[in-house]
């Protein structure tokens, strides 16, 4: 495995920029943005009354790092994808590192879906989802939104806004906003 500078690439998070590769190519690149889409993490959650009858259900069960792997091989897999394999080592090492993490929802011992993000200070940068089994993704997203409150982070960024983050209650804010959510975040030690 390549060595990464660790330490470099938490200082680009730290920064308010993202690692992409380009569909088709292996190099990597950092990227801004003027508007980051956020989840919230206050009473503006919102999610549909079906979903909440499948979470009242408990039919998935929840994980942290059970599976980083598979959470991001299963981030990877779709047609176009901005997670190049070099990405993937990335991942793989800041998880080692401790500042990236899979928060997945199980069901029984079948991997139902994932959130991939990374966590520095007191914010979650949520890099990709997936979900292997319906509704898994979602129940994630639900129960990682819980967590992120108990555990008093400042901010859950989503990075760019889609219509399924949007019934949710994901909003966006410039990057004026994001760059003082992420000093206040810097500011915390949260632990997921």
């Amino acid at each position: 495995m390549i060595e990464y500078d660790i330490n470099s690439i938490i200082q680009g998070y730290a920064q308010g920029y993202f690692l992409m590769a380009n569909d088709g190519e292996n190099s990597l690149k950092w990227y801004g943005s003027r508007k980051r889409a956020l989840i919230p993490l206050d009473e503006r959650f919102r999610y549909p009354r079906s979903l909440r009858r499948i979470i009242n259900q408990n039919r998935f069960t929840v994980g942290v790092n059970q599976d980083f792997e598979a959470v991001v091989e299963g981030c990877a897999d779709r047609e176009t994808t901005w997670i190049s394999g070099e990405l993937k080592q990335i991942y793989k090492a800041l998880n080692q590192a401790g500042y990236a993490y899979s928060f997945e929802t199980w069901q029984g011992d079948e991997l139902a879906g994932g959130i991939l993000g990374i966590v520095i200070g007191g914010g979650f940068i949520g890099e990709s989802m997936f979900f292997n089994i319906p509704e898994g993704s979602k129940v994630a997203m639900v129960k990682l939104v819980e967590r992120l409150r108990e555990r008093q982070f400042v901010f859950f960024d989503a990075q760019m806004n889609n219509p399924h983050l949007e019934r949710f209650g994901a909003y966006t804010i410039s990057d004026k906003k994001y760059k003082a959510l992420l000093k206040l975040a810097l500011s915390r030690r949260c632990n997921l």
